[in-house]
């Protein structure tokens, strides 16, 4: 039985995907999204799962009863994406911008592992589950950060592996500094806002200093900071070699130091 259209329709707009566009059709017609997708005869409550994948015959329902055109609402799906985009594009909400948000927006970028700023009203984007103080965010870790989000960006849509495997490297070191678990795609989309800005910080901080320097630098590197090393450079050896040495330097020179304080 074809359902009846529904008493009101909502425009979607240009990047919003279609769990939120529905989300929205939902509250115009003063009922749930479950009850929304039970009317048109989906069989699924959670309208998150045609994002990525959606049939002929959830198209042609949906274009029924909001009387859209059937290529409207296949555009507001994931289009055909490299294996690339596609590993970097979140299948949950990980980040949201507060002010769309509050329109009931819920947009396609939002969801790529390098979107920073909305694109819509320029508001940088939070995470959906963290909450932090804003005066707790470092300006000058915003700033790299922001601009590590851009070069991921580019190493994902790249043609050759060579960006988004030099990324992976700087993000799979940046978390043994911060003791996180889990795999670099995790840590870019993280609910926790301090991991996800200091691994895409990494990111741009690989282009202008070796990261293993910097880190050796600043902190000194325990266990678990060197398996990352191993499984972050594996495949150059010299690096490694290099990390030893300037380790066993800084060592001989803060030798006679700590030697003299003890005396």
């Amino acid at each position: 039985m074809k359902p009846h259209p529904l008493p009101k329709t909502v425009a979607p707009l240009p990047d919003e995907l279609l769990s939120g566009w529905l989300s929205r059709l939902a509250a115009a017609n003063y009922c749930n999204d479950a009850e929304l997708l039970a009317h048109i005869k989906i069989d699924t409550a959670h309208g998150t799962v045609l994002d990525f994948d959606v049939d002929a015959a959830a198209v042609q329902k949906i274009a029924n009863a909001t009387r859209i055109d059937p290529d409207i609402v296949r555009s507001l799906t994931f289009p055909t994406r490299t294996p690339r985009e596609a590993l970097l594009t979140a299948q949950i909400p990980f980040q949201h911008c507060p002010q769309c948000a509050r329109e009931g927006l819920s947009l396609k970028h939002w969801r790529r592992a390098w979107a920073f700023d909305c694109q819509v009203c320029g508001t940088r984007l939070v995470q959906t589950l963290g909450k932090y103080r804003e005066e707790q965010i470092s300006g000058k870790l915003i700033f790299r950060a922001r601009r590590g989000a851009g070069m991921l960006e580019c190493a994902a849509r790249s043609r050759g592996p060579k960006q988004l495997r030099r990324a992976m490297r700087a993000v799979t070191f940046a978390m043994s500094l911060m003791n996180c678990h889990g795999g670099p795609l995790f840590a870019l989309q993280s609910h926790r806002p301090e991991v996800r800005l200091f691994c895409l910080a990494a990111i741009a901080a690989a282009r202008s200093q070796p990261l293993a320097k910097a880190a050796i630098v600043s902190k000194s590197i325990d266990d678990y900071a060197r398996v990352a090393l191993l499984r972050a450079f594996e495949k150059e050896p010299r690096l490694l070699a290099a990390v030893d040495q300037i380790e066993q330097r800084r060592a001989k020179s803060a030798g006679p130091m700590t030697a003299a304080s003890h005396n």
